[in-house]
C-alpha cells in the first residue's frame, strides 16, 4: 500500500546523503519538494534537524513536505474507503502512526471533520472483527474468535467487551502438548525416552509466540507426575492417552523407535606426505626443501541407521491429527596417527609444491586418497593439531553432540561412540517434521480438524 511504497523510495535514498551538512540537506528537501517528491524531501529535512534541531530552513521544508504527504494520505484513505473499508482503517492507523513519529519534527494537524472520519472508519472496521469474533466464539472456533477479537481491539481500543472475550477464546484456544516416552525394543527403553526428551525441549523453546501463537510443550515433570509406574515400562497408544488426559494436555506427542542397524570398518591412509624445512646458504639467503614424511593415518567409522515414527493425538476423542515416519542415520569417524608433527604445522603438506606442479594427477591421487579416509573437508592440518592438543583421546559422551548431524566439530578420537549413542544422535534433529505438523494445527480450531463439533466446550 501506500506507507510500503513511501518506505521503498525512503530506502532509494543516496547513501551519500548522510555526509551532506543540514544546510545543504535543507536545500535538497526544497528542491525534491518543489520536483513534486515529498517523500524524499521529508527524509532530508528529518535529516537535517536530526543534525541540527534548530535548523529553520530545514523545520520549514519538513512541515511543507508533511503536510502534502498528509493530504495526500487523506485523498488514499478516501478513496480506498468506498471501496474496501477495512484497507481504509488500516491506511487510518498507518497514517497516525505516521503523525506521531513526525511530531518531532513538524506539526501534522487535522481539523475535526477528518478526526470524525477516521474514527467512523476504525470503529466501522472494528465492529466487523467483533461480530466475526463472536461469532466464531459461539461456533466453537477459539482461536478464529481470538484473532478477530484483537483485531477488534486493535482498530479501536476498548471497543465493546473485545478485550474480556478475546481473553475468554485465548484461554479456549490454548493448546497444550504432552510428550510421553517413545516406545521402543526393550533393549534400548532408554533411547526411546531420551529422543522424546530431547524434541520435548526442542520443540518447547521454538513453539513460542508469534510463531505458535496457542500452541504450549508441556514440561517434562508436569507429564512425568501423570505417568503410573507400571506404563513407564512400556506404554501404549492407550497409556499415552490416560497419562495426557491426566496431565491436562490437550494433544499428546506419541512415537516409535525401531531396530537400529550400525556397520563399523577401518580405513587407512598410509603414503609420504611433505614437509617444508628452511635453512640458510653460505651467503645467508633462505633456501626451502621438503624431505618426505611416511605417515600412516588410520580410521574408524561407524554408520548407524534408526526408524523413527511419531503421531500427534487429540486426547479427548483419541483422533490421530498428524503422523510421520523416517529413517535417519548418522555417523562417526575416529582418526589416529602415532606421527606427532614438529615445528610449524603450515609446514606439512599432503604434496610438495614442486610435485603438486610437476605431477598434478599424483597431487589428485593423494588428496583423494586422504578425503576417503580422513572425512570431506578434513585438513592434513586439523589432524595434526588434534594429535598435538590430544590429552585424553577417549570417547565422552558429553562429545556426543559433535556427532550430530550438521555439526562441522572435527573429532579426533581413539575411539567410536557407542551404536546407541550414535543412534541417539540420529534421531536428535528428527524433530523437525513435528515442528512444521504442530505449527499446522497451531492456527487450526477443533471444529475444522473434526473435533469437538457437538458436546460442551473444551474448557
Amino acid at each position: 500500500m501506500f506507507r510500503k511504497l513511501a518506505w521503498t523510495l525512503l530506502v532509494a535514498l543516496p547513501l551519500g546523503l548522510g555526509c551532506a551538512g543540514p544546510a545543504k540537506l535543507a536545500q535538497r528537501s526544497e528542491e525534491k519538494l518543489a520536483g513534486g517528491d515529498p517523500w524524499q524531501a521529508w527524509t532530508l529535512a528529518t535529516r537535517a534537524l536530526d543534525k541540527e534541531p534548530g535548523n529553520l530552513r530545514a523545520r520549514t521544508a519538513a512541515g511543507a513536505a508533511a503536510r502534502i504527504i498528509a493530504d495526500d494520505w487523506r485523498r488514499r484513505i478516501r478513496t480506498l474507503a468506498d471501496a474496501d473499508s477495512e484497507q481504509a482503517a488500516q491506511q487510518v492507523l498507518e497514517f497516525v502512526s505516521f503523525r506521531v513519529g513526525a511530531a518531532r519534527y513538524a506539526s501534522v494537524p487535522v481539523d475535526s471533520a477528518w478526526t470524525r472520519e477516521e474514527r467512523a472508519l476504525r470503529r466501522a472496521a472494528s465492529r466487523l472483527h467483533y461480530l466475526a469474533g463472536t461469532a466464531a466464539l459461539e461456533g466453537r472456533r477459539p482461536k478464529q474468535a481470538y484473532v478477530q477479537l484483537t483485531e477488534a481491539e486493535r482498530f479501536t481500543a476498548g471497543y465493546r467487551d473485545a478485550a474480556r472475550l478475546a481473553a475468554r477464546a485465548f484461554d479456549r484456544a490454548l493448546t497444550r502438548v504432552a510428550f510421553v516416552p517413545f516406545a521402543g525394543p526393550p533393549s534400548r527403553a532408554s533411547l526411546g525416552r531420551e529422543t522424546a526428551a530431547a524434541w520435548r525441549d526442542e520443540l518447547a523453546q521454538r513453539l513460542t509466540p508469534p510463531q505458535a501463537r496457542f500452541t504450549r510443550v508441556l514440561l517434562g515433570e508436569e507429564v512425568d507426575r501423570a505417568l503410573t509406574v507400571a506404563e513407564l515400562g512400556r506404554l501404549t497408544r492407550d497409556d499415552a492417552l490416560r497419562a495426557a488426559r491426566r496431565a491436562g494436555a490437550d494433544r499428546v506427542v506419541f512415537g516409535s523407535v525401531g531396530g537400529v542397524e550400525s556397520d563399523t570398518r577401518t580405513q587407512v591412509f598410509s603414503d609420504v606426505i611433505a614437509r617444508r624445512v628452511r635453512s640458510k646458504d653460505a651467503e645467508g639467503h633462505e633456501v626451502v626443501t621438503w624431505v618426505d614424511v611416511p605417515i600412516v593415518v588410520t580410521a574408524r567409522l561407524r554408520s548407524v541407521s534408526v526408524d523413527v515414527a511419531y503421531e500427534v493425538i487429540a486426547t479427548r476423542e483419541g483422533a490421530t491429527l498428524a503422523h510421520h515416519g523416517e529413517r535417519r542415520s548418522a555417523g562417526a569417524r575416529a582418526l589416529w596417527t602415532a606421527y606427532l608433527p614438529e615445528g610449524d604445522l603450515g609446514d606439512y603438506a599432503l604434496v610438495a609444491e614442486g610435485v603438486r606442479t610437476a605431477d598434478p594427477q599424483r597431487a589428485k591421487r593423494v588428496e583423494s586418497r586422504w578425503q576417503a579416509v580422513a572425512g570431506e573437508g578434513t585438513t592434513l592440518r586439523q589432524v595434526f593439531e588434534a594429535r598435538r592438543g590430544a590429552r585424553e583421546a577417549r570417547y565422552r559422551r558429553e562429545s556426543l553432540p559433535l556427532f550430530f548431524p550438521g555439526a562441522r566439530a572435527f573429532v579426533f578420537l581413539e575411539e567410536l561412540p557407542p551404536v546407541d549413542d550414535l543412534a541417539f544422535a540420529a534421531l536428535a534433529g528428527g524433530w523437525e517434521p513435528l515442528r512444521a505438523d504442530l505449527l499446522r494445527l497451531d492456527v487450526m480450531d477443533d471444529v475444522d480438524l473434526g473435533l469437538a463439533a457437538l458436546g460442551a466446550p473444551r474448557r
